[in-house]
């Protein structure tokens, strides 16, 4: 019922495993950066294992888990320095809870835990590398600027606030505790500044789908749609607390894959 396997299961056979297998990865080390169980060393210890089998991978060598992207990275020419940046976002969560870093810091945040998977996609998808690269930049912030907003309360309850502390600061928001920045009823504007330029990004990716470039593009396109949609309607809701989590309804989702597949 998510967005992401509606997307590729429109794939061909050999994209969608390609993508199976990047979001595999992906999981895995999420999972090691949200581990609340282990302590930070053994954390850190665990991301630079998969730091150690990526490399071997691209050298020849045993591949150890990640053996999970063989395929693709071989089929697909998919680069290494990728794979690291996705585990250096995550780095980032481990080293210390990631809690209102300045615009800058959570943009590069952005690009390792977001961008860099679409820089992965887009070669899967066939893009030439120009307007690849454009659209994995703009796209991925774009969603993870939605992600952001939409987990507020989850990430407070683990002690991370990913908003921007210069839109914090310019709301009033006391930058005393990830619980009281999520309670704090001056959230609203520092959220509407981030979705903002999350449309921003929303609008400079439809502008290079627009243009119909080379690829199997209906995944990035319903991806766009779905989570734009989903900021569109927590504007609507507003951040003040209490939040409601913004669901997606599997009904427009199936609908929404049926246009983009007739429009194509």
């Amino acid at each position: 019922g998510s967005s992401f396997y509606a997307g590729m299961r429109v794939l061909p056979k050999a994209e969608r495993e390609a993508m199976y297998a990047v979001y595999a990865f992906c999981r895995a080390v999420d999972d090691i950066a949200d581990d609340q169980q282990g302590d930070r060393a053994g954390r850190a210890a665990a991301l630079d294992g998969w730091r150690h089998d990526i490399d071997a991978l691209y050298a020849g060598k045993e591949p150890g888990r990640a053996e999970l992207v063989a395929e693709a990275v071989h089929h697909f020419h998919l680069d290494r320095v990728d794979f690291h940046a996705v585990i250096d976002g995550m780095a980032m969560d481990v080293e210390g809870d990631v809690r209102w870093p300045d615009f800058a810091t959570l943009d590069l945040y952005c690009d390792r835990v977001a961008s860099a998977v679409g820089r992965l996609s887009v070669k899967i998808f066939g893009m030439e590398h120009e307007e690849g690269i454009k659209l994995a930049h703009h796209l991925g912030r774009a969603l993870q600027f939605t992600n952001i907003l939409r987990d507020i309360d989850e990430d407070a309850a683990i002690g991370r606030v990913y908003l921007a502390r210069e839109h914090l600061e310019q709301a009033g928001v006391a930058l005393s505790s990830p619980a009281a920045v999520a309670a704090d009823p001056r959230l609203d504007k520092p959220a509407r500044d981030l979705a903002a330029l999350a449309h921003e990004h929303y609008a400079a990716a439809h502008a290079i789908l627009a243009r119909r470039p080379k690829g199997h593009l209906i995944a990035p396109r319903l991806m766009g749609a779905v989570y734009q949609k989903i900021l569109t309607r927590m504007e609507e809701a507003g951040w003040g607390p209490p939040r409601h989590r913004i669901k997606v309804n599997k009904a427009a989702l199936l609908f929404t894959v049926a246009r983009l597949w007739l429009l194509r």
